[in-house]
């Protein structure tokens, strides 16, 4: 494919699976009205578990023997508790205000990296660092709230969602369905663990349907954004993720009645300008790096 046509189709495909994880989070704020966070884990997963069974049987043994068994074992235990910490999140707070510390997410790595990477951290990134945490800490108080427990869920919630990407990024190797298979099981487990103290409400056809669609909806969201990194470079479409609070302040308005604070949506913008910086920045030592490399072998 033409490299020009690559990227439009990357952008396209970026913004197809971010569009389609606002969905995935309106219909599970929806559903969670009438439903645990336990139940919705478990018909989600063991619905994405079977659309994915062909793509397991094709990785063999090797799904069952992952490299780095204690890393991964660490990076599904986060990641269960960040979709549960999500759910939960989204159940009582506005949609765009839980998506914003999600947005804040690439702030965190980029603290997260110095101390468990062993990554230089220069002051300008410090100083974006700092904006978007500011950015952060004016979104958590859009009313006068304060730090009440819906807020202390979501930040938990996205830290540990961070604390995930660190360990994938030890875990490269690893194949995009071992990942995701392991991934989703653990969810599995974690909604069966949570169902003795929620219980589980009787289905309807229609309901057990969405559920089992939030499970399929994420899965291909996830495809998108994976194949559009892979068509176009990253630093033309990882910025277009941060559509998703257009999503989820266009999707909250209309679906939910959520009108966002000023607050909220100032808050939103600074951390999405601060992240972007990060990137790019992050993109541009890269670069320089690289240049250094092949100087030292001329």
């Amino acid at each position: 494919m033409d490299p020009s046509r690559a990227r439009i189709v990357g952008i396209g495909l970026m913004c197809l699976g971010i569009s389609m994880f606002a969905l995935n989070d309106a219909m599970g704020k929806w559903l969670l009205a009438s439903y645990s966070v336990g139940q919705l884990l478990v018909v989600r997963s063991v619905a994405a578990l079977t659309v994915l069974t062909p793509a397991m049987l094709s990785e063999g043994r090797a799904l069952l023997h992952p490299p780095h068994p204690g890393l991964q074992a660490v990076r599904v235990a986060l990641s269960t508790v960040e979709v549960a910490m999500f759910y939960w999140a989204v159940s009582v707070m506005p949609l765009a205000e839980t998506t914003t510390f999600w947005l804040a997410v690439p702030i965190y790595v980029a603290v997260l990296a110095g101390p468990m990477l062993g990554e230089r951290i220069p002051l300008r990134r410090w100083v974006a660092i700092l904006v978007g945490f500011g950015g952060v800490v004016l979104a958590v108080n859009p009313g006068g709230a304060g730090l009440g427990w819906p807020v202390l869920i979501a930040f938990s919630g996205s830290l540990a969602f961070a604390f995930m990407m660190i360990v994938t990024r030890h875990l490269r190797g690893t194949s995009d369905t071992t990942l995701v298979a392991w991934q989703t099981l653990a969810a599995l487990i974690g909604g069966l663990a949570l169902l003795p103290f929620e219980g589980w409400k009787p289905t309807g056809w229609r309901d057990l349907v969405l559920l089992s669609i939030l499970g399929v909806i994420a899965m291909l969201a996830h495809v998108a954004t994976n194949r559009s990194l892979k068509l176009a470079p990253a630093s033309v479409v990882v910025p277009y993720q941060y559509t998703i609070i257009v999503w989820a302040v266009t999707i909250g308005w209309l679906v939910f009645g959520d009108v966002p604070a000023m607050t909220t949506i100032i808050g939103a913008l600074i951390i999405i300008a601060a992240g972007v910086w990060i990137f790019w920045d992050e993109a541009r030592a890269g670069q320089e790096a690289l240049a250094e490399t092949e100087e030292i072998k001329w």
